[in-house]
């Protein structure tokens, strides 16, 4: 069914986890009805342990109790929750028991998983099975650094967003969008793939069954639904749970013309396409294929995103710095001067620390004049995302076969207009920017179809955005 129709508005949680903040929201859908509030917002990030970084998931967990109480405050009649996420870190579990707090992606001990795996089985081979660029902190690559006494005493493995729902619901799934991060599961038949797994000694055990978006997961535990103040039987739906499968979801685009770009701590950039494209040109161009709402594929590079401008921020700060960053990006809106780019995929950016100066670093080893103010480094960063950006969009889509005529920017990204003005300039392409919300606005649309509040294939449900959140066109210098 191509049309969204209802007959009756609903409101839904959405859970949506970053990896910088966590958030709670209240949806609102109907044939005419597309509202959200939040009504709740936490920190989230990495904790340096004695064994590494981790997440402090037991906070988050606090956090969204809280804030799923608060939203039940606002909208007693709350009938289903959805979370997302980020992808690839989980925990492991003996019975109900976690063993320990789950490492963050970005702790330096998956660099020791990465030949381990590829000594059993080489990327190349694993491309064609799992479709993944390689990126060191995948799954398959954390799980190779554990202690196998430890792996043979444990029950299962979760993913983050899966791991909230089995607290939430008791009950144990791994769905589809998020565990098509691993490594783990086959991109062509969509399965877990049983070769890898005995490639890395993997019980197949470990892994929950796999469950799709739109299914339900389960009913709220009573103890749960005690603390939170839910008074009503309210259950948790699927949705797509890996974040950008839900921001997707709510890229108001036609996919057969158009590339989208998730912009966040990292920049997702890629297009969707019917099936995964399993071509060498894709695995050497660092390309991936990670499962999408309704069965379709998100061909994508991972761009390391704002994270670039927030870490130098932080920087900045701890010498003593007052950064206010609207006043920042005017500043750099204002530098005149040509500034250099750099390569923002460089891995040297991917741990936290000292980001201007890995910048300087990069630049002096090339022979070139590093900027030499905190506004003309922020232009650096901008000119240097954007251009990344206008590069990976045109890639994906000659990768996938897409007559790219235009690009949409969705998430946090769009507050930056300079970003998406010089995307649009560097790309030489419009710039559709908007929703800043798309993912929870995600989330809320697949809960809303899920309770047969609206109907509709993906494109139905993108036009239902066009017309209640239309985008704000960047159109390229002349």
């Amino acid at each position: 069914m191509n049309a969204v129709e209802t007959s009756r508005a609903v409101a839904v949680a959405a859970v949506d986890l970053g990896a910088t903040s966590g958030r709670v929201i209240v949806g609102r859908i109907g044939a005419d009805t597309l509202e959200m509030t939040a009504v709740a917002r936490f920190p989230n990030g990495p904790v340096p342990l004695a064994s590494g970084l981790h997440w402090d998931f037991t906070a988050l967990l606090a956090h969204v109790l809280a804030g799923l109480r608060a939203a039940l405050g606002e909208a007693p009649e709350i009938a289903s929750i959805g979370i997302d996420s980020w992808a690839v870190d989980y925990a492991l579990l003996r019975g109900e028991r976690m063993l320990g707090e789950p490492f963050h992606y970005r702790d330096p001990r998956t660099a020791d998983g990465v030949d381990r795996v590829h000594e059993r089985m080489p990327h190349d081979e694993l491309f064609l099975r799992n479709g993944l660029q390689f990126l060191p902190f995948t799954t398959l690559y954390q799980l190779a650094t554990e202690d196998p006494a430890v792996l043979a005493i444990v029950d299962h493995l979760l993913l983050i967003p899966d791991l909230l729902a089995f607290q939430l619901t008791g009950q144990r799934v791994s769905e589809r969008t998020n565990a098509s991060t691993t490594g783990l599961l086959n991109a062509t038949t969509g399965d877990w793939d049983e070769e890898v797994l005995a490639a890395l000694g993997l019980d197949r055990s470990l892994l929950a069954p796999l469950i799709s978006p739109d299914e339900t997961i389960g009913a709220l535990r009573e103890d749960v639904a005690s603390t939170i103040g839910a008074t009503a039987r309210v259950h948790v739906t699927a949705v797509g749970s890996h974040d950008t499968a839900s921001a997707v979801v709510a890229v108001p685009m036609d996919p057969s013309t158009a590339a989208y770009i998730s912009c966040g701590t990292w920049g997702l950039v890629g297009v969707e396409v019917d099936s995964p494209v399993l071509t060498a040109e894709v695995r050497d161009a660092r390309f991936t294929n990670e499962g999408g709402v309704d069965g379709r594929i998100r061909l994508l590079h991972n761009v390391m995103g704002l994270w670039l401008l927030s870490e130098t921020v932080r920087a900045w700060e701890r010498d003593g710095a007052d950064i206010e960053l609207p006043a920042l990006l005017a500043e750099a809106a204002a530098v005149t001067e040509d500034v250099p780019v750099f390569d923002v995929d460089d891995p040297r950016f991917l741990a936290p620390g000292d980001m201007p100066a890995r910048i300087t670093a990069w630049f002096e080893e090339r022979g070139i004049a590093a900027p030499d103010d905190r506004a003309a480094l922020a232009r650096s960063i901008i000119e240097s995302l954007a251009q990344a950006f206008a590069d990976t969009a045109r890639t994906a889509a000659r990768l996938g076969g897409v007559d790219l005529q235009t690009i949409h920017l969705v998430g946090g990204g769009t507050l930056n207009e300079l970003l998406c003005q010089r995307t649009a300039d560097r790309s030489g392409l419009p710039v559709l920017a908007g929703p800043v919300e798309a993912t929870a606005l995600g989330n809320i649309l697949i809960q809303g179809r899920a309770l047969g509040a609206i109907s509709g294939d993906l494109q139905a449900l993108r036009d239902f955005v066009a017309r209640t959140h239309p985008p704000r066109r960047y159109d390229p210098a002349s």
